[in-house]
């Protein structure tokens, strides 16, 4: 929306006024306050009165030929200031009648008020210039109002579907072209949405910078920044506010009645999302920046960092992923509560959220790089507690934020390699990478049809002939492979004489067309079997 109507939408300037070609015809020149003719405009009035502030309410372009002027200083200053005081966005005068040059003390007054004076030199027809001017104003009125509507259509359109906090914030960024922020009772950027900006420069320092903006009862500009602010409340019980911050040029820093309606209408949807949506705020914007960081989805290494930072966690200092998967039940909820909550009473911190349906991810901030197994330990029985069959991985500690995504790929590589049913690590409940042997690692390769492929080209042919005549000659191989190519260690496992055992290996040599006392092929057959159990164990 503010991408199409930004211009009309901002309030008409001394500058644009001065810009018509009505004026324009009249050569005008700005010789005192240049740096305000960003004034706006709300009317224009013409006046050949000595008091013509009476009749102002602020915001007028004042045109006069200077006739009303007085010839003391003292009365031109106090025409001046009069017309300072009201408000009045600039003052005109024609040089073509009385004067021919500005006066000096009118010259001086305005440049002490720092009230813009402009002149014109050449005859312009005033009355022509109050019609180009009002209906411009009337034009833009009517069109404000439209965009006032669409902007309340929109934001209701959101509540009667239910949209969470962060389609909120997100529609608010795209009406008003500028960053909006949700924020907590102690200053925690929850949820930020760009625009014009980067995460970083808008989230930088954020809750020392946020500390500085008083909370107000209603929606208004405050702090030395100048943002704009609304609190999001309900029945007198405040939750957090919302924030529109002034972007990074000056070009546009003011605020408009437009960005007020959209902030004070997204306060209100973030107060009705709050009632519809059970999730705690905290929570959902710890599942997101934990996303972002798993799946690498943030711009930049300092926008991490500033997100992550915003949300009163360490952004510097080790790191360590840790994935809790469900296999017994795929409900994320009371995994997630209670590992968040399990976490904050032990004073480590860590982002906690649901990464997927059965998948609790959890980023652990290590400080001064403190032992992190002890917390992972307690994570993994708390996670058994709760679903027996979880398993819970871990990937490797990392220096940066931005490369939490690699210790998360490693934590799912530990995962999803874990054997059902295989007895855990000694002394641990988790599972690490150095835990990933060859049948671990064949198990987490059990999907792709190439690791398929070889284990039915190797031993298919030995697996149809145990199934057509009865035989058993697979365990065989098996006792032999695992004593290493020792006949008599494989008789005594399988309980078969020597002889039994000699005649079963020429038949799997014959069979697999292989030989069984080269080393190489004994270690193709042995991986191959290894993957044949993983497959089977599906």
């Amino acid at each position: 929306m503010r991408e199409n109507a930004d211009t009309a939408s901002r309030p008409l300037t001394v500058a644009d006024v001065l810009a018509l070609p009505v004026l324009a015809a009249g050569q005008p020149q700005v010789v005192a306050g240049v740096t305000r003719l960003d004034r706006p405009v709300r009317w224009v009035h013409i006046t050949e009165l000595t008091d013509p502030a009476s009749f102002l309410k602020g915001g007028e372009l004042v045109l006069t030929t200077g006739m009303p002027l007085p010839d003391q200083p003292a009365g031109v200053r106090r025409y001046v200031d009069e017309l300072a005081d009201v408000g009045a966005a600039a003052l005109v005068i024609e040089l073509v009648r009385r004067y021919h040059r500005p006066p000096d003390a009118l010259v001086q007054a305005c440049r002490t008020r720092d009230l813009p004076l402009v002149t014109l030199a050449e005859d312009v027809n005033f009355l022509e210039v109050t019609q180009v001017v009002h209906t411009l104003l009337l034009g833009n009125q009517a069109e404000a109002m439209r965009r006032t509507q669409r902007i309340h259509e929109a934001f209701t359109a959101l509540t009667l579907r239910g949209a969470g906090p962060e389609e909120v914030v997100r529609a608010a960024a795209g009406m008003s072209g500028r960053t909006v922020v949700l924020e907590n009772l102690v200053h925690q950027a929850l949820i930020c949405e760009p625009s014009g900006s980067t995460v970083e420069e808008a989230l930088t320092g954020w809750e020392q910078r946020s500390r500085a903006v008083p909370s107000r009862d209603r929606t208004e500009v405050c702090g030395p920044e100048g943002w704009l602010t609304a609190p999001v409340e309900y029945q007198g019980e405040r939750w957090g506010r919302a924030t529109m911050l002034p972007p990074p040029s000056p070009a546009r820093a003011a605020f408009g009645p437009e960005d007020v309606t959209v902030l004070e209408r997204t306060a209100m949807a973030l107060t009705i999302a709050r009632l519809i949506h059970t999730t705690p705020w905290e929570r959902a914007a710890h599942r997101d920046a934990l996303r972002e960081l798993a799946e690498q989805r943030h711009h930049s290494p300092e926008d991490a960092r500033a997100r992550v930072a915003a949300l009163g966690l360490p952004a510097e200092g080790g790191f360590v992923a840790v994935l809790v998967d469900l296999r017994t039940q795929d409900n994320t909820a009371e995994p997630e509560s209670v590992l968040s909550e399990e976490l904050l009473t032990s004073g480590m911190p860590a982002l906690v959220g649901a990464l997927a349906s059965g998948r609790v991810g959890v980023l652990l901030a290590l400080r001064h790089y403190q032992p992190w197994r002890p917390t992972v330990e307690r994570i993994a029985r708390i996670a058994l507690g709760l679903d027996p069959g979880a398993v819970v991985g871990v990937g490797s500690e990392v220096a940066e934020l931005s490369d939490a995504a690699r210790s998360f790929r490693e934590a799912g590589r530990v995962a999803e390699s874990a054997l059902p049913g295989a007895p855990l690590p000694d002394g641990r409940s988790y599972h690490e990478l150095s835990d990933i042997g060859l049948r671990r690692l064949l198990y987490a390769l059990r999907e792709d049809v190439r690791v398929q492929d070889y284990a039915e080209r190797q031993l298919g042919r030995l697996v149809d002939h145990d199934a057509r005549h009865g035989t058993d000659l697979l365990t065989t191989l098996r006792h032999y492979l695992d004593a290493a190519g020792n006949k008599t260690t494989a008789a005594r496992r399988g309980n078969l004489s020597r002889e039994t055992v000699y005649q079963r290996l020429r038949t799997i040599e014959r069979l697999l067309d292989c030989d069984l006392e080269s080393g190489e092929q004994r270690t193709e057959l042995h991986v191959a079997l290894a993957a044949l159990d993983v497959l089977r164990a599906r």
